[in-house]
């Protein structure tokens, strides 16, 4: 498991050290860095496998950083706060974010958030079920390969975030029916919907037309059913 890397960026050194053994106790390697700027030089030269991003820091917040990012990875991100309004978490999740921790937290539920964004995004990376593949999910020219959560456009592979990636996948498979933003939000991030997650929803939404369609501005994979939610097909 030593090969299974975790940024942790916060300000306080105090919370990166807790973090560092709590997760190093686990068998992850774990690194911390003080701000945003010295996060994106590590992820310049670094691959890791999950990123506990702080929000409050100076110069750089965790939500400009998150956006800076998602330029050059799809790295799990997991926001750990004590901003814990509503809007703080739409935020977080329309920066890019995968999951929003509040401080303080439980010990035994970060490790076990770490864990499950570890492992999906694992799956994702193919680094656990290997070359191994069940026939793909097609629909028109867009492939999914659910043993290794790989999507390809015209055989090229799109980089999908973990959680873009369960949208498309729900959409897909239920090609006719429409979702509307709670039901999408509920069934992808498996919490109950809160005023503000629209605006998540249609984040995601527009970040996957902008990686699969031909004109994201006239959508034919992911239609916009006005006033009932979006469907594929």
């Amino acid at each position: 498991m030593r090969d299974t890397k975790i940024l942790i960026v916060d300000d306080n050194p105090e919370i990166r050290e807790i973090i560092q053994i709590l997760l190093g106790g686990e068998g992850y390697a774990v690194e911390g860095a003080k701000d945003g700027h010295t996060a994106l030089e590590l992820l310049s030269e670094e691959n890791y496998d999950l990123i506990i991003l702080d929000i409050m820091m100076p110069e750089m917040n965790g939500y400009k950083t998150c956006v800076e990012i998602r330029k050059i990875s799809n790295t799990p991100i997991l926001f750990l706060s004590a901003k814990t309004q509503e809007g703080d978490k739409t935020l977080g999740f329309s920066s890019g974010g995968d999951d929003y921790l509040a401080k303080p937290f439980s010990y035994n539920e970060l490790i076990s958030r770490a864990k499950a964004l570890i492992r999906r995004y694992q799956v994702y990376r193919g680094k656990e079920e290997g070359e191994k593949e069940t026939e793909a999910i097609r629909y028109y020219d867009i492939e999914i390969h659910t043993e290794s959560r790989s999507v390809y456009k015209n055989g090229v592979r799109i980089e999908l975030t973990d959680t873009e990636y369960e949208m498309l996948v729900l959409l897909v498979k239920r090609q006719g029916i429409v979702f509307s933003a709670q039901s999408l939000y509920e069934s992808v991030w498996n919490e109950p919907y809160y005023y503000g997650a629209n605006n998540t929803v249609m984040v995601h939404i527009r970040n996957l037309r902008r990686k699969l369609e031909e004109d994201p501005k006239n959508p034919q994979l992911i239609r916009t059913i006005w006033g009932r939610g979006y469907r594929c097909g």
